[in-house]
């Protein structure tokens, strides 16, 4: 028996030792948060598993709630949906008030949830942002104006600020969430983002095609960070944070070298989401003020001719599958904030469930159901 104990820890030992090896250490660590610390996949209720970053608020300013206000009951068809797909909040505005809101699960207005890739779109506003405070020329500058080391690749020699807002990089990156050895689940647990990130090859002209590729955003939140020359925790609090006088405080996850997970995980309420929406929805206009260049803005909105569903790490509705024409931010697990130039209503969703089914062009068909659902009730 302890010959048999003896060879079973050597085999452990030695299945610990190939793994680490092999680049996958990243994986006890995984198990070790998710042991400690609540569930043992992603949760929008990651705030505490991992190390972050203060986005400062300044000034909180609620939302006018309608007289209308939580008046109107949900359809059987929309409260069935949000049941089967655990939803956490949902949040409607119109016309800049505050119509309609619930929470699920143990949250509240005051919870600040995970916004997993929405975060992208939050990365396409701070560019627009950096461009108009001079940090960058265009979406179309070079990363190798601020990453020299692309232009010794014969493609990322041609990769743009652009390309990776609209998943045209051609990373070697193959986009997988389900088993832990993916590169996605390595970008959400490892320590050093930057490493992961340079280590990645370019295998196509950028450009030329589509593939959704999460190692794109961390890049420009990289190139970012570079170029504005402070924490993009300080900046989206400076751009958006502050300006949009957010309710609370948001959060926004880091790596152990203090980079903050461009790809994903700023935590904020849905209350301070829907701003967010408003704002963008307004062409960057915020209560007279001009937060963002609206010829930017348009642009950001703009589906891109090799996908006519997605714009600047933004999705859109335009086609004859949306009754009305919508454009939205999508994070893992069904986040939302939808926005609806039409009814002037920006709708934020947030859950916890992954298998949400897509159309063709891979939107999520619960977003199509909150739009028909809600426009026809308010």
């Amino acid at each position: 028996m302890k010959k048999a104990l003896t060879g079973l820890t050597v085999g452990i030992s030695a299945i610990i030792a190939i793994i680490c090896l092999s680049g996958y250490g990243y994986i006890f660590k995984a198990i070790g948060i998710n042991l400690k610390k609540g569930p043992l996949t992603p949760s929008i209720d990651d705030e505490e598993k991992f190390p972050s970053r203060i986005i400062p608020t300044s000034k909180p300013k609620a939302w006018t709630k309608s007289r209308d206000y939580n008046k109107q009951q949900l359809s059987k068809r929309l409260t069935d949906e949000l049941k089967k797909t655990r939803a956490s909040s949902l949040l409607v505005i119109k016309d800049n008030q505050l119509l309609y809101e619930k929470y699920w699960k143990d949250h509240q207005p005051s919870s600040l949830m995970n916004s997993f890739s929405m975060a992208k779109g939050f990365l396409a506003i701070l560019t627009g942002c950096a461009i108009d405070d001079g940090y960058l020329d265009s979406e179309d500058q070079l990363i190798s104006t601020i990453f020299p080391e692309y232009k010794r690749s014969n493609y990322g020699k041609h990769l743009t600020f652009r390309h990776l807002m609209t998943m045209q990089a051609g990373f070697d990156w193959d986009e997988e969430y389900r088993h832990p050895f993916a590169e996605n689940s390595r970008q959400y647990f490892v320590g050093d983002l930057a490493e992961q990130t340079f280590g990645i090859k370019i295998k196509n002209m950028p450009g030329q095609k589509y593939e959704y590729q999460s190692v794109s955003a961390q890049l420009l939140g990289l190139a970012l960070t570079k170029a504005i020359g402070k924490n993009l925790s300080t900046y989206i609090s400076e751009k958006i944070w502050q300006p949009l006088g957010m309710e609370f405080s948001g959060k926004w996850s880091i790596d152990e070298k203090g980079m903050e997970k461009a790809f994903c995980c700023v935590h904020a309420t849905a209350r301070d989401l829907a701003k967010i929406g408003q704002m963008v929805m307004q062409n960057g206009m915020w209560e007279g003020k001009q937060l963002l260049s609206a010829e930017y803005c348009k642009r950001m909105l703009k589906p891109t001719e090799e996908n006519d569903a997605f714009c600047y790490t933004i999705w859109a509705g335009d086609d004859d599958n949306y009754e009305k024409q919508c454009r939205f931010f999508y994070g893992f697990l069904g986040q939302f904030i939808i926005m609806i130039p039409e009814k002037n209503m920006v709708i934020v969703k947030t859950g916890l469930y992954n298998r949400l089914e897509v159309d063709q062009k891979k939107r999520p068909l619960q977003v199509k159901i909150l739009i028909d659902e809600l426009t026809a009730e308010y």
